[in-house]
């Protein structure tokens, strides 16, 4: 707790001293021309790609042709199998390379004043349609605890906390755990971050859950697998309803092994198919 506390105070030092002596963007380079809490040029931040309509009604992926727009009900494959836990996921951009280089400043580099910007943004999504994204508490997707303690902090609360506070709910930093650490290596496949995750998140003890309607905060959604898992561990606990939020969305598809996915997937569904590799961030 100290640790992170002297994280949140160097940022605000920093933020301090790029308001006085602006520097050059961190994305791209060029002389920061106003001063800013954020060391983000106004050109790059408008350049990161929002996600937009048509996308699933679900999951919010987005639709390559605008045709499956025009179902009843526009879902991709997977959310027509009703796959995945969550009841509702958006993002607020795709995780190109500007998007990349800004979300691991965050998570690297300790410059968390973009979690407020990026709070910020995920508060817009929530105010288009406030109907759509009513709930109780704001959490944020846990680090294992020696991840946690390795870093200092938890990217995903930086974000949820200014979050909720946009949205005046409870932010519930300890609803939730991650029982299991994620294995060492960088890079995940699909196949293995689905497996990584399963069974891998839990509620605490003595923590009232029922009944709650949760808004699950992260940083990025590459398979939908983190957020399906946190779901899970919601649900069987007795919340009725997980909505999630992510700053970013991996543009690739989400697809599932098939192993994988007979083991989630209900009775009498096809089972996905395709498969690539994306290394998780």
């Amino acid at each position: 707790m100290a640790h992170y506390a002297s994280v949140i105070l160097k940022s605000a030092f920093d933020a301090l001293a790029s308001v006085v002596f602006p520097g050059p963007c961190r994305i791209c380079g060029q002389p920061l021309q106003n001063a800013s809490s954020v060391p983000i040029c106004p050109h790059c931040l408008d350049g990161f790609v929002r996600i937009a309509e048509p996308l699933c009604l679900c999951c919010g992926r987005p639709f390559v042709s605008g045709v499956a727009a025009q179902a009843i009900e526009p879902l991709c494959r997977m959310c027509r199998a009703k796959f995945y836990a969550f009841d509702r996921a958006r993002s607020f951009a795709l995780y190109d390379d500007a998007l990349i280089a800004a979300v691991l400043l965050l998570k690297y580099e300790q410059v968390t004043r973009l979690g407020d910007w990026f709070g910020a943004r995920l508060a817009d999504i929530v105010a288009r349609t406030p109907d759509e994204w009513r709930a109780d508490v704001v959490v944020p997707v846990p680090l294992h605890r020696d991840r946690q303690r390795e870093r200092g902090y938890n990217q995903a609360e930086l974000i949820a906390r200014p979050l909720a506070k946009r949205l005046g709910l409870k932010l519930e930093r300890y609803l939730l755990a991650r029982t299991l650490p994620r294995p060492p290596q960088l890079v995940l496949s699909r196949s293995e971050h689905w497996k990584s995750v399963r069974g891998a998140y839990a509620t605490r003890k003595g923590l009232q859950v029922d009944n709650l309607r949760v808004l699950l905060v992260d940083d990025v959604m590459t398979t939908g697998a983190t957020l399906d898992a946190c779901a899970r561990a919601l649900k069987k606990a007795g919340a009725t309803a997980v909505l999630g939020l992510t700053v970013a969305r991996v543009r690739s598809v989400p697809m599932v092994p098939g192993s994988v996915a007979a083991a989630r997937m209900p009775r009498g569904h096809a089972k996905p198919s395709g498969q690539q590799e994306h290394p998780k961030q």
